[in-house]
């Protein structure tokens, strides 16, 4: 990473070398307590919490047995908050998600019994095997961090974060995420298959328990809340704002696109690029943090045209085309 200094009209003035020293420690103490259950993907791990310190939710998309849901509940065990998990499955409704109304014969009235939405970190393990109307009912709690039943509205707790899981190989039984379901995900991650070093230390870990049983808390929810504070604060020049903006933009303009990347997609991957910074131990972003969470941030906001997939066109290989014609601004 280069050493360019911040701009001197940036918010992250206000970052004290303190501050960040102390939650970059937090950090690297949570990504080390996750690596003693998954083994080799410090890289995944580190997206993911970039996810959950930009204050946005992560779609977890890979092959089945590759450590999705192992890795979503690592990071449950690994901080002090209250963490549920929803199976999605083709029978599940939208109230099994929300909660809803039930008849009190004591009390006489009707009173909400939450759902399992209700908590800090909600698992939705296999998203895809539900109708759209019933992953429609994350869409609210995902964007605006509430609830509505019966037209009354009710907050989630804070932080809150979603993790899901897919695979998108299998295609009997499940269904497609609507494009307003991918676009509340700030990154779509891939964990892929691990090393044969670290396969083989995979199996000899888990002869006889599983290390993900004696994970111990990190952190709570007020220090996830204070590191959410801070990656806002991470400085942005006017001249990268504007780079965010024209990748998008360009996005929208490729030919082989149907419907380019989202202004909330833009919003997104700025604010992913400054949880990237501070991982970096910055406290101001530059164009490298933007490229790399770029492919993570856009690749799933892009819709191709039919005539572009039909000919082998990918969402990946037109966001790097898009990258490569928009001028880097001098740092």
């Amino acid at each position: 990473m280069s050493n360019t200094e911040p701009a001197t009209n940036s918010p992250s003035a206000s970052i004290s070398p303190s501050e960040l020293d102390s939650a970059l420690a937090l950090v690297n103490r949570v990504v080390r307590n996750i690596e003693l259950a998954i083994f080799g993907k410090r890289d995944v791990i580190e997206l993911v919490l970039i996810g959950m310190f930009s204050d946005g939710h992560v779609l977890l998309e890979d092959v089945p047995g590759v450590g999705k849901t192992i890795l979503a509940r690592a990071l449950a065990r690994s901080l002090s908050a209250d963490f549920k998990r929803i199976q999605f499955t083709p029978d599940l409704l939208p109230a099994d998600v929300t909660g809803a109304n039930t008849y009190d014969q004591k009390e006489n009235r009707f009173s909400f019994r939450p759902g399992p939405i209700f908590a800090n970190i909600l698992l939705a393990d296999e998203i895809n095997r539900t109708s759209p109307r019933t992953q429609s009912a994350l869409l609210e709690a995902m964007e605006e961090r509430q609830v509505t039943v019966d037209g009354v509205t009710y907050p989630v707790p804070r932080p809150f974060f979603v993790i899901a899981t897919q695979n998108p190989v299998e295609q009997q039984g499940t269904y497609d995420l609507p494009e307003a379901q991918l676009d509340r995900f700030i990154l779509r991650v891939k964990i892929g298959y691990p090393s044969v070093e670290h396969e083989a230390d995979i199996l000899e870990a888990q002869r006889r328990s599983h290390p993900i049983e004696e994970l111990e808390p990190i952190c709570g929810s007020a220090e996830i809340i204070e590191i959410q504070k801070l990656v806002r604060r991470i400085g942005v020049k006017p001249s990268l704002r504007r780079y965010v903006a024209e990748i998008s933009a360009a996005s929208r303009e490729h030919p082989d696109v149907q419907v380019g990347v989202s202004v909330r997609g833009s919003q997104r991957l700025m604010t992913a690029a400054q949880a990237f910074a501070m991982l970096n131990h910055r406290d101001y972003i530059i164009p490298d943090d933007i490229q790399s969470v770029a492919p993570h941030c856009l690749a799933h906001r892009i819709l191709l045209r039919p005539e572009a997939k039909l000919a082998g066109v990918d969402e990946k290989s037109v966001l790097k085309a898009v990258l490569r014609q928009i001028s880097v601004p001098a740092q």
